[in-house]
């Protein structure tokens, strides 16, 4: 495709995913919508935009309608004032992972088929035809996370919605950096794939909730001791019945946890990353807390390990989470 041809291609598809044809500088942005410069370029900056000049003309009616909006937003009491651009640093991050995925599937598409790749206005035709359907779906997928979210807050309200007692684990695939020097590219994305599928599937089996996927690694707390000590278990038997998959290793803590826009923090969560890191391959190692609450299940047998020293802790003494010998696992 010649350089005039992309050019015109992308001015195309702007037009359609921004709403409108740009022509506002971000001055006449914050003048249209009655929001200061200052704290309207505070807010562009949280999301993640670039800063542009002055007398650039890049801006959409759109995005007159969204400052004014998150402006509304604020003064209506929803977000506090303090947390503006906190929220919105979440959201930008968020909804730019989002965005990028989906883009790369767009192209993709378009480099799989040749007959679009020939025609620039066909791909036009494609995307307009697709974004409202796609924002139909996220619409939706959002709304059932909300409510689902909501049930959990309102069920628990003895404790804040930023500190709240849960099972926190990390899962990793062991020699993952190995993997990367000895696969190719496509290789490598199927084996991330089927990871990524597999630890979505347990931990929602499961009643866990994933936090984020971090390359090899999954984040995942549970309300439920149980259910959090099933979620480390499952992912470490399936992944050891996948060929495809290399063997992975569980660290599990339980304990009041700090969550703060979709993700989650404080000492616990340190302590099952640390467990984490001296699991053995097919191994599942929780804390002496979460050991604690497992303790009379018949569900689980623990076994004492001997006290390690990992940074952070001098004499961390983890238990091996197994099934009971004589069990056979359903999944």
């Amino acid at each position: 495709m010649a350089d005039t041809d992309r050019s015109a291609l992308q001015q195309r598809l702007e037009r359609t995913l921004l709403g409108g044809r740009r022509k506002y500088t971000r001055l006449q942005v914050f003048e249209k919508a009655g929001v200061p410069e200052v704290r309207a370029s505070r807010l562009w900056r949280a999301l993640g935009f670039a800063t542009v000049a002055d007398d650039e003309v890049v801006f959409t009616d759109a995005d007159v309608e969204a400052v004014r909006t998150a402006d509304e937003l604020v003064r209506s009491g929803l977000v506090d004032a303090a947390m503006e651009t906190a929220v919105t640093r979440a959201l930008g991050q968020h909804l730019s992972r989002l965005a990028e995925w989906q883009v790369d599937l767009l192209w993709s598409l378009v480099t799989e088929n040749p007959e679009l790749a020939a025609d620039d206005r066909r791909i036009t035709r494609l995307v307009d035809r697709l974004l409202p359907e796609l924002e139909r779906v996220q619409n939706f997928v959002w709304r059932r996370h909300l409510a689902a979210y909501a049930g959990r807050a309102f069920a628990g309200q003895d404790d804040t919605q930023e500190g709240r007692t849960e099972v926190v684990g990390f899962v990793d695939m062991v020699g993952y950096t190995r993997l990367t020097r000895r696969l190719g590219e496509a290789e490598l994305d199927s084996v991330l794939d089927a990871f990524e599928s597999l630890a979505t599937e347990v931990v929602g089996e499961h009643h866990g909730r994933i936090v984020k996927m971090i390359g090899d690694e999954v984040l995942f707390v549970a309300d439920a001791a149980a259910d959090g000590a099933a979620i480390g278990l499952a992912l470490a038997e399936r992944a050891a019945d996948d060929e495809s998959l290399p063997a992975v290793r569980a660290g599990l803590a339980a304990g009041r946890i700090l969550s703060r826009f979709g993700d989650v923090y404080g000492p616990v969560v340190n302590l099952a990353a640390r467990l984490t890191s001296v699991a053995k391959p097919g191994t599942v190692l929780v804390d002496r807390e979460l050991a604690n609450e497992l303790a009379g299940d018949p569900a689980f047998e623990l076994r004492p390990r001997r006290a390690v020293s990992v940074r952070g802790y001098s004499r961390l003494r983890p238990y091996a989470l197994r099934r009971p010998r004589a069990s056979n696992y359903p999944e």
